[in-house]
């Protein structure tokens, strides 16, 4: 009935959460399929939000959400450096502008210290412009919350996902789970997709927005994702000495707000939206979403105004009709549910594959961990550590190291074909894009953008066409 080895461990979806199970996994000595719907990894979700690194303060006190994102916090903050993976500390402040939001920042702050985190303070108004002088008129008061970081959304999927195999887990790109059946061998799944039929004792639905579909072929019915796209706007390199940290809004019951904040690239980003759809592939940005988002960004730094939009990014977050994680375990179906997780998913993932490896270990699966397992490091790709072009080093031992491709992000040939080489290869001009800048910059490609695809197609074996043809796919998705 099917054919292949058997895996202990199939993980569905390989967005930053799915991949941060499957690093956990082949770590340990349980055989690891990772299967991803689209043509990359982390190229959903995972591509398209804030970008934050979360202390976890304004998480509900007591939910599973605000356990996790307390503890991915630490684990990601440690994990970073070693993996290349660029976070910046820079802290965030938390803006009251009327008076019902001045008096609803002590209940954040208590909330904060529920959660564990002790550090945030009230700021004056006064304070609060000597940090952020070029804030918006009319702020009330503020909070600080100082560790509150910016990270790279990129490269943390990326990371993880070639952590994993690198350490011997078998990635399937372009293989959505269309089907699950019992094996002849009752302990096994078998799962078709269109890459072919894999047999798994152990499966794990980490698919995002199509989690409830996958939720209900294992028989389950607990929740229903609703796509909240969130519409954000990037901002110029020029515009960055206009922000020093993230700036926040008080959060309402539905969304965390419109923030402004630099990215770990050396631009400023706004938003995001909060819009529920029913599609779960509208990803296009709209009008009213972003002339809205102009129109907040000039309120907070009028001086946004006279800055240039050089991108702008959509992403759909998989709401529910719960408030927490959705994160069950079927002992009995082998089975574990990884549903509803939000914009905190980022900094949770690492906590969340702690959390389910262990459920699956309490629940009889042997996970012994390796001795012999490789650590993988990434190519840089923020602004606060040094780039290859800077590093004069580097460029005497490989000249293409210092030959600049992509002259806004100042990105070089050899990183290109680096990219084209690497364990997850860029597969397209939007897989390049993630791992190395190239096209991300003021111009959008319009100089290099003949010249990055030429490299990418002449190193990667596909013609300008197939490169072409992929990146209409990603924007399809």
């Amino acid at each position: 009935m099917s054919t292949g080895r058997p895996y202990d461990v199939a993980v569905i979806g390989a967005g930053v959460v799915g991949a941060a199970i499957a690093r956990d996994l082949a770590r340990t000595n349980a055989t690891t399929l990772l299967l991803e719907a689209g043509s990359d990894v982390g190229a959903g979700t995972s591509k398209a939000n804030t970008a934050i690194l979360h202390t976890g303060y304004d998480a509900k006190p007591g939910t599973l959400e605000a356990r996790l994102v307390r503890r991915g916090y630490d684990l990601l903050a440690r994990h970073a450096p070693e993996a290349g993976i660029p976070v910046e500390r820079l802290g965030a402040v938390l803006v009251a502008w009327d008076e019902e939001q001045v008096a609803a920042l002590p209940a954040i702050a208590e909330a904060a210290r529920r959660n564990g985190y002790d550090a945030v303070r009230p700021l004056t108004a006064a304070e609060l412009y000597a940090r952020e002088p070029h804030l918006g008129t009319g702020a009330l008061a503020a909070l600080a919350i100082p560790d509150e970081s910016i990270i790279c959304p990129f490269t943390t999927p990326l990371a993880f996902a070639t952590d994993a195999v690198v350490n011997g887990a078998t990635l399937e790109l372009e293989a959505p789970l269309l089907a699950v059946a019992a094996d002849d061998d009752p302990d096994l799944h078998v799962l078709t997709t269109p890459r072919g039929v894999f047999r798994a004792r152990w499966v794990v639905n980490a698919a995002g927005l199509y989690a409830d579909a996958i939720d209900r072929l294992f028989g389950h019915d607990g929740f229903t994702v609703t796509p909240r796209r969130g519409e954000l706007l990037v901002f110029d390199k020029l515009a960055r000495p206009l922000v020093r940290h993230i700036v926040l809004p008080v959060p309402t019951r539905t969304t965390k707000g419109v923030l402004v904040s630099p990215t770990v690239f050396g631009n400023v980003m706004v938003g995001p939206t909060a819009e529920d759809v029913p599609d779960k592939t509208a990803a296009e940005s709209t009008g009213a979403g972003l002339r809205g988002l102009l129109a907040r960004a000039r309120r907070l730094v009028p001086g946004l105004a006279a800055e240039e939009v050089t991108a702008v990014y959509v992403g759909l977050r998989a709401a529910t009709e719960h408030g927490d994680y959705q994160i069950r375990l079927d002992p009995a179906r082998r089975y574990v549910c990884v549903g509803g997780i939000r914009s905190t998913g980022l900094t949770a993932s690492m906590a969340i594959a702690e959390y389910v490896c262990a459920g699956m270990r309490d629940a009889g699966l042997a996970l012994v961990p390796r001795d012999d397992t490789r650590s993988v490091r990434m190519p840089n790709l923020g602004e606060a550590f040094p780039r290859p072009y800077q590093c004069a080093d580097l460029i005497a031992r490989e000249p293409d190291y210092g030959a600049i491709v992509c002259h806004c992000e100042r990105v070089t040939r050899r990183e290109i074909l680096d990219a084209a080489a690497a364990t997850i290869p860029a597969r397209s001009l939007d897989g390049l894009r993630r791992r190395t800048r190239a096209t991300l910059g003021r111009c959008q490609g319009f100089f290099c953008v003949a010249a990055v695809a030429r490299l990418l197609a002449d190193a990667s074996g596909r013609s300008m066409g197939e490169l072409l043809a992929l990146d209409d796919d990603a924007a399809g998705r």
